[in-house]
């Protein structure tokens, strides 16, 4: 069936009889991930677009490569950060906490390495922009993400 012809089905059948539309909530469960993905995407996006704006040493050369650095990060927090954090427990248990900032500072500073157009100039602004990333997104992640009713 063409999109014309379903358009038209479309205005002219009631949502409650479409075979289609009846079927929504086990769609919509199926693409719950998917939706997560993205609305995590955009809030990584918006907040690397703060910290951009906060940081003076943070620039993003379009659009577009604030979304892939916010693609990128994302990657290398869920593969790389965990191997880091692995690798500097020791040292993180010895300053209590406080190395931490240097392992998240180092991996947003991996993604601006990897990413052509998005620049960070010094290693504090590489820390000073992962800090403000993650309260962003922990910010925004509270407000845009749907809760489970688990």
């Amino acid at each position: 069936m063409s999109d014309d012809t379903r358009s038209a089905i479309l205005r002219v059948v009631p949502a409650e009889l479409d075979p289609q539309v009846t079927g929504n909530t086990h769609r919509l469960r199926q693409n719950a991930p998917m939706r997560k993905f993205l609305i995590q995407w955009f809030i990584t996006s918006l907040a690397l677009a703060v910290a951009s704006r906060l940081v003076g040493g943070i620039h993003f050369s379009s659009l577009a490569t604030l979304g892939i650095s916010a693609l990128v990060l994302g990657f290398i927090n869920a593969i790389v950060r965990p191997i880091l954090v692995l690798l500097t427990l020791p040292i993180t248990i010895l300053t209590l906490g406080v190395f931490y900032f240097v392992v998240n500072g180092a991996a947003f500073g991996l993604a601006a390495a990897v990413v052509p157009g998005f620049r960070v100039s010094s290693f504090g602004s590489a820390i000073l922009g992962a800090l403000l990333v993650g309260v962003c997104s922990w910010i925004l992640g509270g407000l845009l993400l749907p809760r489970s009713e688990e």
